[in-house]
């Protein structure tokens, strides 16, 4: 068990699991986007850590860039979504495979669409390492799903409960 802040969180997912659904997100990547140049987008702060070991197991050529948003405080979302830095290349006609953490309540992946919409993309497609199903109320598709949990607060790997936890290379939830 591990206090951040004022909350104490035990351990639920290992750094061996997260691995291998990385590996496995990679492979079907790899086999859709072969004969392309795909251009990856990590969402920050939360996946950093996903996109440094995806980009590391990715063996095609590709780029890579990062947007940043916000959408949560604290151990909730405010279902509103801010923009905070943006992607600055050309993405016309280009593949854009955004990289999630986890996706939840999906309101990120909307204004994510809308955005690669005007940039008149080939294909937008998302990749989240972690997926909360009973979460999600939106009808975009996800296109690449690492671990599919329940909907409950998880820390680390690159995600943080106010501003901690970023760096443990294994997942802990909220205890109950």
């Amino acid at each position: 068990m591990i206090q951040l802040h004022d909350k104490q969180f035990v351990p639920f997912i290992s750094a061996t699991e997260i691995e291998f659904a990385i590996a496995k997100m990679v492979s079907q990547v790899e086999a859709d986007f072969a004969d392309e140049t795909p251009v990856f987008v990590g969402v920050l702060n939360g996946a950093f850590m996903v996109v440094a070991d995806f980009m590391k197991q990715y063996k095609k050529p590709c780029e890579v860039s990062f947007i940043k948003m916000a959408s949560y405080e604290g151990t909730t979302s405010t279902n509103e979504v801010k923009q905070l830095i943006g992607v600055n290349q050309d993405l016309t006609g280009r593949s854009v495979i955004v990289i999630e953490d986890i996706v939840d309540t999906g309101n990120t992946l909307v204004e994510l669409k809308e955005l690669f919409k005007k940039q008149n993309v080939k294909h937008f497609k998302i990749a989240t390492l972690f997926f909360k199903p009973e979460a999600y109320k939106k009808d975009i598709k996800i296109d690449y799903v690492g671990i599919r949990i329940p909907n409950k607060f998880i820390v680390g790997y690159g995600l943080d409960y106010d501003g901690l936890g970023r760096n443990l290379p294994e997942v802990y939830k909220l205890k109950e």
